[in-house]
């Protein structure tokens, strides 16, 4: 009786991982732990596996009509946006996508790059996971599949990137409130480890300090980007002893959730409170009140990361480049009338 062939996913399975981990760990992958490694490696010699790297390479080499698409928070509508404009230009050059959400996961993300990697993927477009390296791409960079990064930069990735603007958004939205008369100004949300939430922060500092305002770090609230991160940190803006009278928010998820908290706490964002997010998806037009926000135009910026992307397949040569994108201030019902007209209001 002839016996069958061991597979990768007969050592994931007799190893007790993933198929990707196994993936990893055959291309000499330095981003396996050494325990995981070893258990593979064991797995492997006991179920007498053998690796055709000369099938591997053809397989990763070879051209496809597939891409990768990596976000790390699907659900956050800026990034459904985002990946709806990479489809609108890699369908119509006619490349598949696989689309995977890593939920902010390292270990997620290098699995799903290990297994994009072994389907043949022609290149990747990611926004990055917190505390992803330079190193978490070079198993793609060495077989010379080329990556463009969105959204979040990786220092010393020699891949290309796309940006936008944080700083002078952020500075622009502060300047903004600052014009309606505010001083109490938060900083609410985001992940203080990340180079956006450090350029949109900067920006705000820049924008308070230009206007004799000395930046006061209680305002500057931290927390999950998302909206039940923007009630929890305008919950806690609102507990100071001099509580602000508005907000720039760092997307515009948060600043949904800091009007959830405003109203919870029977404060009307518009009306008595300013508020102002960060992104431009579409529900914040439709929002009650409409949102103010630094639109960075999600669908555009994940077209032209597409359009990156296939300049560099095309050509068959990954040379980096960097693109950072401009953004603009749409201002709405949300950041509010003048101090003085609220205060007339409020007195009223």
């Amino acid at each position: 009786m002839t016996r069958s062939r061991v597979t990768v996913i007969d050592i994931a399975r007799a190893a007790g991982v993933s198929k990707s981990t196994v993936s990893l760990v055959l291309q000499a992958s330095p981003l396996v732990n050494e325990q995981t490694r070893a258990k593979v490696n064991a797995a492997i010699r006991e179920l007498g596996y053998v690796y055709n790297r000369g099938a591997a390479n053809l397989r990763q080499t070879a051209s496809s009509k597939i891409v990768g698409i990596v976000v790390n928070d699907l659900t956050n509508s800026f990034f459904a946006e985002l990946a709806v404009g990479m489809d609108m230009v890699m369908q119509s050059a006619g490349f598949v996508q696989f689309l995977a959400n890593t939920g902010e996961s390292l270990d997620r993300q290098r699995e799903v790059i290990a297994s994009m990697h072994e389907h043949g993927i022609s290149g990747l477009i990611i926004s990055p996971a917190r505390g992803t390296e330079a190193a978490d791409f070079k198993p793609l960079t060495a077989a010379g599949i080329p990556v463009v990064i969105v959204v979040r930069n990786i220092a010393g990735a020699k891949v290309s990137s796309l940006l936008s603007d944080n700083y002078a958004g952020a500075r622009e939205a502060t300047e903004h409130l600052l014009s309606l008369g505010h001083r109490r100004i938060a900083f609410l949300g985001g992940f203080s480890d990340t180079t956006v939430a450090l350029e949109r922060v900067h920006g705000y500092r820049d924008a308070l300090v230009q206007a004799g305002i000395a930046a006061d770090d209680a305002l500057i609230v931290n927390s999950a980007p998302s909206r039940a991160g923007g009630v929890a940190a305008v919950e806690r803006a609102m507990l100071l002893a001099e509580p602000p009278t508005a907000a720039l928010c760092f997307n515009d998820a948060v600043a949904f959730g800091v009007c959830d908290g405003l109203r919870a706490r029977g404060v009307e964002p518009g009306r008595d409170f300013g508020v102002v997010g960060f992104d431009g998806v579409i529900e914040a037009q439709a929002a009650v009140p409409a949102l103010t926000t630094v639109s960075v135009d999600p669908q555009g910026m994940g077209r032209r990361a597409a359009q990156m992307l296939l300049k560099q397949i095309n050509s068959g040569r990954v040379e980096a480049e960097a693109m950072v994108t401009s953004v603009r201030l749409a201002v709405r019902q949300s950041c509010g009338a003048a101090m003085k007209d609220m205060g007339r209001r409020n007195t009223a």
